[in-house]
């Protein structure tokens, strides 16, 4: 195995202007998404049956959190380089790749936990489904990491080898989400039915993104513009960009998405009103 000593940041390449301000553009657009969604969220409990708040609290959670965390990511970004002779260069500071980690650590279950409690599956079903479900979480983040801080063509097969470690609990979580939502379409309302089946299309496609910018980022030009080797480092920015957008979807995004289905479960069975009813039968 290969660890280089940037176990927690990373040395960046030289970057044109066009490709530091893509990047510093996005993470600034991700800041303002998280923000945004986090007030929609927190503010929009009310509008939802009172069993469907806690997604939309958890959701909230987990947007207020991506938006610290893109904070430092994008304070980071900034504090790595400067702008010298028409281009980025280093300052010497390393860019701190932990912090996306650190997010996904404790977003990613929680993402979990919000999809869950809108479903609103029998609790002992519920229970063993998230047990899974985080336990994969952990595992795929976990796994994943070593393969992301490797920053020298050396390692490309460490990464990859990690890269294949981390899509086990993958696509694992994508198959049980997929079953279980699927399962669960004949007990929901007309109304939120659609919109959980969009749930699955949007967590195949928004999840897809990842495994690609890890790719990407793991290029062996990639891993030399790392090292800091003089070659286009077009990977690294497409693996920032990448993570940037899928995140954006993947939580901003689909917590709008879980407050639609919530909302469309609270009207109650056929339209009609079950706010302060409690869940209907199924939900």
């Amino acid at each position: 195995m290969i660890f280089e000593p940037t176990v927690l940041a990373a040395t960046m390449p030289d970057l044109t202007v066009f490709q530091f301000n893509i990047v510093d553009n996005i993470f600034s657009m991700t800041v303002a998404t998280m923000g945004a969604a986090a007030l929609f969220l927190f503010l929009s409990r009310s509008t939802v049956d009172r069993v469907y708040q806690p997604a939309l609290l958890v959701s909230g959670i987990v947007v207020s959190i991506a938006c610290y965390h893109y904070f430092m990511i994008r304070s980071s970004w900034d504090g790595a380089y400067e702008l010298l002779e028409g281009n980025y260069v280093g300052t010497g500071a390393a860019f701190n790749d932990f912090y996306r980690y650190a997010d996904w650590i404790l977003t990613v279950p929680l993402l979990m936990v919000e999809l869950v409690a809108v479903i609103r599956l029998e609790k002992s079903k519920a229970r063993s489904l998230l047990t899974r479900l985080v336990i994969a979480a952990g595992l795929m983040i976990a796994l994943g990491y070593p393969g992301e801080v490797i920053s020298s063509p050396e390692g490309w097969g460490t990464r990859v080898m990690w890269g294949a470690l981390s899509s086990i609990p993958f696509f694992y979580i994508l198959y049980v989400l997929w079953v279980e939502l699927t399962a669960s379409l004949s007990s929901q309302p007309p109304a939120a039915r659609k919109l959980i089946e969009v749930s699955r299309l949007v967590l195949l496609v928004t999840w897809a993104v990842y495994p690609i910018a890890y790719a990407l980022g793991g290029t062996e030009a990639a891993l030399t513009a790392k090292a800091g080797g003089a070659v286009d480092p077009s990977g690294i920015v497409a693996l920032q960009v990448g993570y940037a957008l899928a995140d954006m979807t993947a939580k901003a995004g689909f917590g709008v998405l879980i407050y639609f289905i919530a909302r469309a479960k609270s009207t109650g069975q056929d339209g009609a009103s079950a706010a302060g009813s409690g869940a209907y039968a199924g939900a």
